[in-house]
């Protein structure tokens, strides 16, 4: 037996809670994993609280990461021992993920635990971390660089945000950090936010083209944030969109693209190759001061998890939730 939130019943008709369960109910996978520390995304509280369709079948444990030492395997590139990271392929959504004591996966979804981070700091960082910097490895492979100009990072609060705020401050960026918590305004600029931009002069709906202001952005929201993001951009601006969390809608034109030859990135962390994954977590353990991580943390009990989901979706956590699963 292991201890693990398990998500039943039906969509629209969920039942949430933390119990024991037994081993022989662990997914198919050729790797096992005693799961030291986990997180809580935005997605895993959303699934938690049933609030968006994400998971995709029933009973499911939810949780996109995990880290964790392997407990046995029939996989060839990991031994019993061996302390790994998952971030993503459909975890606390298609297959059981990793909040809970014990996961099983595909091996080929397993990275090794960079050298450079503790099981903790990996979850510090976590989906959100790895995927801020494929965000950055998105501008710079679109030639944004240091001298281009200002860099608008959306969320900036939040995890994916607070990580590339600081990232690219240590790259010698100048970071906008854009955020609707005022109150936090010296926390990003702890990270390294050269400037606080509210999130309202965002939000509410804006003309096709605004003053060329922003070499690049990262952007977590979608919806009108992103139109307006893409309307401020300089010429041949690049915007790496990571999320949805103001919505899936895009009211834009094409002014941006076609007028500045601004190039909007889509960039997802779910399906992404292994070998982009462990290219980000070297840029990691290189581009992100782990002095930094501590003030990003907000740690949460086991015990406490499912409450904290509603907290997140409520915008009341700041940074990384961090989840100490291991007894």
């Amino acid at each position: 037996m292991f201890k693990g939130i398990l998500i039943e019943g039906t969509r629209g008709d969920q039942q949430v809670s933390l119990q024991s369960i037994d081993e022989s109910g662990l997914p198919e996978g050729d790797v096992t994993v005693d799961v030291s520390f986990s997180t809580l995304n935005y997605k895993d509280a959303l699934a938690i609280t049933g609030k968006s369709p994400i998971v995709k079948q029933y009973p499911m444990v939810p949780g996109i990461d995990f880290a964790g030492t392997v407990s046995s395997s029939d996989h060839a590139d990991f031994q019993a021992g061996d302390p790994v990271v998952l971030n993503g392929w459909g975890v606390g959504e298609k297959h059981w993920g990793g909040l809970a004591e014990k996961a099983r996966v595909s091996g080929d979804w397993l990275i090794p635990l960079p050298e450079a981070f503790s099981p903790k700091q990996a979850m510090a960082i976590g989906t959100a971390g790895y995927t801020a910097m494929l965000c950055v490895m998105a501008l710079e492979k679109h030639d944004v660089t240091p001298e281009s100009g200002e860099i608008l990072v959306t969320g900036a609060t939040g995890g994916v945000g607070s990580i590339a705020v600081a990232v690219l401050a240590k790259l010698g960026y100048s970071v906008t950090a854009v955020t609707g918590r005022p109150e936090e305004a010296d926390y990003l600029k702890s990270l390294g936010a050269a400037n606080i931009l509210d999130r309202a002069e965002l939000s509410a709906p804006g003309k096709p083209l605004t003053r060329e202001t922003w070499a690049g952005a990262i952007d977590v929201a979608g919806g009108q944030v992103l139109a307006n993001v893409c309307a401020g951009m300089k010429y041949r601006g690049v915007v790496a969109a990571c999320g949805l969390a103001a919505g899936m809608d895009f009211p834009s034109t094409v002014a941006p693209f076609i007028l500045r030859g601004v190039t909007l990135c889509g960039v997802d962390s779910v399906m992404a190759p292994k070998q982009e994954r462990l290219e980000a977590w070297k840029r990691l353990s290189e581009d992100l001061d782990t002095a930094l991580l501590d003030s990003m943390i907000t740690e949460v009990p086991f015990d406490n998890v499912i409450e904290a989901a509603s907290q997140l979706l409520d915008g009341q956590v700041r940074g990384r939730i961090v989840v100490p699963v291991a007894q």
